[in-house]
């Protein structure tokens, strides 16, 4: 088994996700368990190109890239488990949402917040992985979903 050194930097991040600016909404990785939990956070910022049109003067996060965030944070778990067990043909393959259920909103992120993203691996069907996620912002829950994601070459 490999070492993971955490925690992982967006450079580090961009090497395990195919993402990149401005659809990269994971900034870094403070906690990994791999096949069990990752905890990575994304900082939201007044530049993000969404706040243009949602909404102008009352800037809000729009929950579709807040669960897209716990859904790069699955992949990240993922990812960072098959680099743990020296499994690195996974960096071959990419995975898609493809289902998301019992997704809730509970408050919006703004800019300024860190969103903070726990997400659980619950179980691996064959190609697929069902994660439950997280998202809070200072401690408090601001959206959660259960999220599966299918794996595609590339």
């Amino acid at each position: 088994m490999n070492q993971i050194v955490l925690p992982v930097d967006v450079r580090g991040i961009e090497k395990l996700l195919p993402h990149r600016y401005p659809f990269l909404l994971v900034d870094r990785v403070t906690d990994f368990e791999p096949r069990k939990r990752i905890v990575a956070y994304k900082n939201v910022t007044c530049s993000e190109p969404f706040f243009t049109g949602h909404f102008p003067g009352n800037p809000v996060m729009p929950g579709v890239l807040i669960i897209e965030a716990l859904a790069q944070a699955g992949g990240l778990l993922t990812t960072l488990t098959a680099k743990a067990e020296g499994n690195d043909a996974e960096g071959e393959k990419l995975f898609y949402l493809v289902k998301v259920d019992n997704a809730k909103f509970t408050r919006q992120v703004m800019p300024g917040d860190r969103l903070e993203l726990e997400v659980e691996l619950r179980r691996v069907i064959r190609n697929m992985a069902m994660y439950a996620g997280i998202a809070r912002v200072d401690g408090e829950q601001v959206a959660c979903a259960e999220i599966l994601c299918a794996e595609a070459q590339r």
